[in-house]
């Protein structure tokens, strides 16, 4: 099982977050830094803390106002200039300083079904949802993060035929790996 650090500041808002969506009933998991953490080995240091969630459009602002009332830091400006961006967009407020956060709405099947076959991660005493290796991949690529695809495919469970066939299915063919 993949395993995610984060130094103590991080992994608060980690905690946090895991907190709120699991108390909106959202099915959701981590990307980003988070996903990194756990498939990569890295610790989360730096950056914002990205989720993705299956939610409609009503369920935004219940994301937002909740998180409002649980001692995050929303700014109704940026909710209102994120409104066409499927985005929700908050601060985790912390005495050693804010960490952003962004939760993506799932708004399309590709990312539902990514939310859908997420997998389990151990961090601290709790488990988390990251993307599978192959969708974190694809994910990278789209990102164009080529380094971090590379040092994906040297994980030994990692499905390159799975990883590829996503690839052609979205149009992006010519990141095939062979």
């Amino acid at each position: 099982m993949p395993h995610v650090r984060a130094t103590a500041r991080y992994a608060r808002a980690i905690e946090a977050v895991h907190e709120l969506l699991s108390k909106l009933r959202l099915e959701f998991l981590f990307v980003g830094n988070v996903a990194r953490s756990a498939w990569l080995g890295s610790e989360v240091t730096a950056g914002s803390i990205d989720a993705l969630a299956t939610m409609g459009p009503q369920q935004k602002n219940q994301v937002a106002m909740m998180a409002s009332n649980r001692g995050f830091r929303v700014d109704r400006d940026e909710i209102e200039a994120s409104e066409e961006l499927d985005l929700v967009p908050f601060h985790f407020a912390d005495a050693d300083g804010d960490v952003r956060v962004h939760v993506l709405i799932a708004s399309n099947a590709l990312y539902g079904r990514m939310v859908a076959s997420g997998v389990d991660a151990e961090f601290r005493d709790r488990t988390v949802r990251v993307p599978s290796a192959e969708d974190f991949a694809l994910l990278l690529t789209v990102a164009g993060d080529e380094e971090g695809v590379t040092s994906l495919l040297t994980i030994p469970a990692f499905d390159r035929d799975s990883y590829n066939s996503k690839l052609v299915s979205i149009g992006l063919g010519e990141h095939v790996i062979r």
